[in-house]
């Protein structure tokens, strides 16, 4: 049976520390650590986070100069054919564009160029829009604290789970030891007469109950195996190396608050995000400026032109050009782009950054509402199941002394076997509820404490 220090110890330690911690043992600190380290939601979380923070890398480096090179090679070919109305020159008479005129042309060309180019100014969009994405990462890992102080609970109250298995079992097996012993003497009881079977085959039946709920703890230990090991991809062998003491959870400070909850922190982020991208919206009423330079080289070469007969001459042409570049030709400037009307898409934009913004506030206060409520409901059932422990310890002083008191009657023959029965299992069930009792109220005190988002910081190192 589990041993721990008296109650008024507890209290005692209350009144000479100003704050709250979560007895662990070291064993149980790795499975804890074991389980955060293992939650699938937990790296999905941090990947998102990871994400996050190269895009705000991404939209600061805007900033950054990008330098493109661009190199073009064409080879062109051309047939143009001319008619023009028939004309005749004044004095000679003589006839223009009677036939229709073609062209034959082809050539080469080359155009390469390497540029640079940067923001200076846009509108405050840049850094607005960074500082966002930089908020939602921090909401998010404020979300992935949230997550771990419910993996924290969960892990501690299984193998409180598991523990009360155990300690319940040893109560069973003290009754059973009890009662085995029991039995052999009223068995020796029937033979010399002393005794009827009556009384030993009520013994056998309280045996079978204990018997049977040795196989429901068996079962309910398998499941809780398997949990642990999803939870913490523990082996039974490190399950079972997790040993700490199943003593009260205390909470000592005076005034609990909810202001540091994760949840609420996460909200507030993300508000602020959204004022960010709020500003981010406004910035695109202004204009955009940015500079560039860079160096260009362009070719015209081999380039061949052949035509028809022309007239006068009255001979065919053949044009030729072996090259004209212009290299190097260097570009350095500035650019602005004001875009002044959009058709009021910015507008719309921004009333809608702004009805986020009123959504999240709303959401926060009525976060910051149901979390006061589910704090205060938390620490009352903490301070009632604290007293009930209290309460617990003097009944089952109450029940052995009473199954004591029993076992003396029945062997001096002033009770029945019924009424020693009833005793054990009076003391059975006390103890049994005891150490449920103090389950729930370790279990009531977590809660209590992820409700101030301190969780993590209450752990024992």
């Amino acid at each position: 049976m589990i041993k721990y220090p008296i109650i008024s110890f507890f209290f005692f330690f209350s009144i000479t520390n100003s704050y709250s911690q979560i007895e662990t043992s070291t064993s149980l600190n790795e499975a804890i650590y074991k389980a955060i380290e293992k939650n699938t939601s937990i790296k999905n979380k941090e990947l998102e986070i990871e994400k996050l923070n190269l895009q705000e890398k991404g939209v600061r480096n805007k900033y950054i100069p990008t330098v493109e090179a661009n190199a073009l090679y064409s080879y062109f070919h051309s047939n143009l054919t001319l008619d023009l109305p028939t004309s005749t020159i004044p004095i000679v008479n003589y006839p223009l564009f009677n036939d229709k005129a073609t062209y034959d042309n082809s050539g080469n060309f080359f155009i390469g160029s390497v540029m640079a180019k940067t923001v200076l100014f846009s509108g405050m969009q840049i850094p607005n829009g960074a500082n966002a994405i930089k908020q939602k990462a921090i909401g998010t890992a404020y979300l992935k604290d949230a997550e771990k102080d419910a993996i924290i609970k969960d892990v501690i109250n299984t193998f409180d789970q598991l523990k009360l298995i155990n300690e319940t079992e040893k109560l069973i097996n003290d009754s059973d030891k009890r009662l085995q012993t029991e039995t052999k003497r009223i068995t020796k009881a029937i033979e010399q007469g002393l005794a009827i079977p009556y009384d030993r085959d009520k013994i056998k039946l309280a045996l079978l109950e204990l018997e049977s709920k040795k196989i429901e703890f068996t079962g309910k230990r398998s499941l809780l195996y398997k949990k642990l090991q999803y939870l913490t991809g523990f082996s039974d062998s490190e399950i079972n190396s997790v040993q700490y003491d199943l003593i009260p959870y205390l909470i000592t400070e005076d005034k609990l608050s909810t202001e540091n909850k994760q949840e609420i922190k996460a909200l507030e982020s993300f508000k602020l995000a959204n004022e960010y991208l709020l500003k981010k919206e406004k910035g695109t009423y202004l204009p955009t400026v940015g500079a560039f330079g860079g160096v260009v080289y362009s070719s015209l070469f081999d380039v061949n032109g052949t035509t028809s007969a022309v007239p006068i001459i009255n001979q065919p042409l053949n044009l030729s050009l072996n090259e004209f570049s212009l290299s190097p030709l260097l570009t350095v400037g500035v650019a602005m782009k004001w875009e002044i009307f959009a058709g009021f898409e910015r507008k719309h934009k921004v009333h809608e950054a702004k009805i986020n913004i009123d959504q999240i506030q709303n959401q926060i206060d009525d976060t910051k509402q149901k979390l006061q409520l589910l704090l205060e409901n938390n620490l009352v059932n903490y301070t009632v199941l604290l007293k009930k422990i209290e309460i617990s310890e003097q009944q089952e002083k109450v029940a052995k002394n009473n199954l004591n008191l029993a076992s003396k009657q029945y062997k001096e023959g002033l009770i029945n076997i019924s009424e020693l029965l009833e005793a054990e299992n009076d003391s059975f069930k006390v103890s049994t509820s005891k150490l449920n009792i103090l389950i729930e109220e370790r279990l009531a005190a977590i809660e209590t404490i992820i409700a101030t988002g301190k969780l993590s910081n209450t752990l024992s190192k």
